[in-house]
């Protein structure tokens, strides 16, 4: 494993927030693969102002300044998904780039406009916006969505964090596996590095920060 590195103040101060507002938390939880992690992020609870100010902040920025090209239409997968590329195409524009957003609901609506895509027509460069990517199975469904729609082109896919953990390869992770399954980069707000170098320095989590470790040492790929 890679040495500790050095965190920005900006990741600092949105870890530091998570875990106050109970987003980012330690104990025993069991995750969709059946796996029993020590740590879960529940973007499910970013729903005050604040929070989802600096989560759309976090998303413009990488956006901006990481490996993601030029785009034209954000996507969100249901349900957790909508919001985070929502604001995120609100924080865009503020910065004076005019992007769309679309979603997709979980069930076909029979009435009114139909179907199961809502928002922005999805053609053109097309960046999915989404929250955990454990397992993958969620991101390939927003994936088999893009590609029932013969003008999209999915360029990049941003997520909230990176558990760093083993795929059906167990010398790659998940996010290697599809990144290069569909040739697309996937690019995080965190990873799993970055909580383990936040609990490092922080001091008081030593119990946590066993037990993460632990969890890495057992799923975890060699960074």
């Amino acid at each position: 494993m890679a040495p500790t590195q050095k965190l920005s103040e900006e990741k600092v101060a949105f870890i530091e927030a998570a875990i106050e507002h109970g987003v980012l938390l330690f104990g025993e939880f069991t995750l969709k693969s059946g796996r029993k992690s020590p740590y879960f992020f529940n973007a499910g609870l970013l729903y005050t102002g604040s929070l989802l100010s600096n989560t759309s902040k976090a998303y413009a920025k990488i956006l901006t300044s990481s490996r993601i090209p030029e785009f034209d239409v954000l996507f969100g997968p249901a349900y957790k998904g909508i919001a985070l590329a929502a604001i995120t195409a609100v924080d865009l524009s503020r910065q004076g780039r005019e992007v769309g957003f679309s979603y997709n609901r979980k069930e076909k609506k029979d009435h009114g406009e139909g179907g199961v895509l809502v928002g922005a027509p999805l053609k053109g460069r097309i960046v999915i916006i989404d929250d955990v990517l454990t397992r993958g199975t969620a991101i390939r469904e927003a994936i088999d969505i893009l590609k029932s729609q013969p003008e999209a082109k999915l360029v990049g896919i941003v997520q909230l964090v990176d558990r760093q953990e083993k795929g059906q390869n167990a010398n790659k992770s998940t996010v290697q596996e599809i990144e290069e399954e569909f040739g697309v980069p996937i690019e995080p707000i965190l990873n799993l590095q970055d909580i383990i170098a936040y609990l490092e320095t922080k001091g008081g989590y030593e119990k946590e920060l066993v037990a993460v470790k632990e969890y890495r040492k057992n799923y975890g790929i060699d960074i």
